[in-house]
């Protein structure tokens, strides 16, 4: 018996086997067996396989062949996300044709692929570069064009200047491009957007079925991101501003435990308020380092609260309260108004600021639940309103 495994005996043994029986190949879809869907994100066809690819889809092909031993009709396929500026860009650096140098290095990848054995169904290869697949993307598009689903505005993304093209937030890793590794900065451009909104309600609805079988970060990602919410707009009058600043709460009954604002750092408005300021230059100091970060990075629950006060002044409308403007890292910009009444006894995101910096902690719902100031832990729930002058005692309704 041999102490090492030798891979490369059993690859010259098996692979032919497996090429011929194609034992991946995904049944008719007559066949009587339970259907499974395996998919594994494209890698691009940025030139050879690593280690890390190796990795990644190790895990796909685990659940894929379980599924098989479990009786199932499973379609696992593969493809290249070729399509875009990103490949143009790498082939032009080397001075090549984008097509010739996309399908080559696809070659090169899909016999990578072959050889350490991955239960792909070969049959099922996808380039999103092809116009038979990318045809379907244009149609779709035009559905929801001509329902009205899709349109055009101005807005803050990321941009990558080496690859000359906006990312999605999942692509900027601690404030770099996943695909070259240089900084991303915060352009305004304008997009094209669909309306999810529209089906916002279904959508969320239906992300209950994931409650304790996906990570709690990436539910909430999802559910900000989709943007379902019920409540109502609230102006506050600002000292030395002639227009007030309107923030959107799903919570009005908690307009008495309003004990700051917070505007987006890197909002319009934030750079208002501290323009001609003596916290300017530490206002735009602290913009630069925002800038870096990703909307995920920045909405993630664990993250330290970090912030500047503006040295400024907004007025509670509910009891004429005089509480200050801080700009935060916490708050995007693009999700609702870009500013927010801070709550922090009930609304964990602003508690674990509000202790960072030291801010005030008001109780206006009695829920029962220990006190957030000392359990550091925010009370979201309903109950009855208290130290909220006239309407304490009332419950939400």
């Amino acid at each position: 018996m041999h102490e090492a495994y030798d891979f490369q005996a059993v690859q010259e043994k098996w692979l032919p086997i497996w090429d011929k029986l194609e034992p991946f190949k995904s049944a008719r879809a007559d066949d009587a067996r339970p259907k499974k869907y395996v998919l594994d994100m494209f890698p691009y066809p940025s030139g050879d396989l690593h280690m890390g690819h190796a990795e990644a889809y190790a895990l796909g092909d685990v659940i894929a062949r379980y599924w098989v031993q479990k009786g199932f009709n499973v379609m696992h396929p593969i493809g290249w996300d070729a399509f875009g500026l990103p490949a143009e860009n790498a082939a032009i650096k080397r001075n090549s044709d984008p097509r010739e140098w996309t399908y080559e290095n696809i070659a090169v990848q899909k016999a990578s692929m072959r050889r350490y054995a991955c239960s792909f169904d070969w049959d099922r290869t996808l380039h999103t570069c092809d116009p038979e697949y990318y045809k379907w993307n244009q149609w779709l598009f035009l559905q929801m064009y001509n329902k009205g689903l899709a349109y055009r505005k101005d807005s803050a993304v990321n941009w990558c200047p080496d690859c000359q093209t906006v990312l999605a937030n999942e692509q900027v890793v601690a404030g770099l491009c996943e695909r070259c590794d240089n900084a991303v900065t915060k352009k305004k451009l304008n997009q094209w957007y669909l309306k999810i909104t529209d089906y916002a309600d279904r959508l969320l609805d239906d992300m209950d079925q994931l409650e304790g079988n996906w990570p709690e970060k990436v539910l909430t990602m999802q559910r900000n991101w989709i943007g379902r919410s019920t409540g109502a707009e609230v102006e506050f009058k600002i000292e030395g501003r002639s227009q007030p600043i309107t923030v959107y709460t799903t919570r009005p009954d908690t307009l008495f435990g309003a004990t700051f604002m917070v505007v987006a750092a890197d909002s319009a408005l934030a750079a208002e308020l501290a323009s001609g300021n003596e916290v300017e230059a530490e206002f735009k100091k602290y913009l630069d380092s925002v800038k870096a970060d990703s909307d995920i990075d920045r909405l993630a629950t664990d993250r330290p609260k970090s912030g500047v006060f503006l040295n400024r002044f907004a007025i509670n409308p509910v009891n004429d309260e005089r509480i200050p403007i801080w700009a935060s890292d916490y708050v995007l910009a693009d999700y609702g108004t870009g500013a927010i009444m801070a709550v922090p006894a009930h609304d964990q995101r602003d508690l674990d600021f509000a202790k960072a910096m030291k801010l005030p902690i008001r109780v206006v719902i009695e829920t029962g639940e220990a006190d957030p100031a000392q359990s550091g832990i925010a009370t979201s729930g309903d109950g009855k309103v208290i130290n909220s002058g006239s309407i304490t005692g009332l419950g939400k309704d």
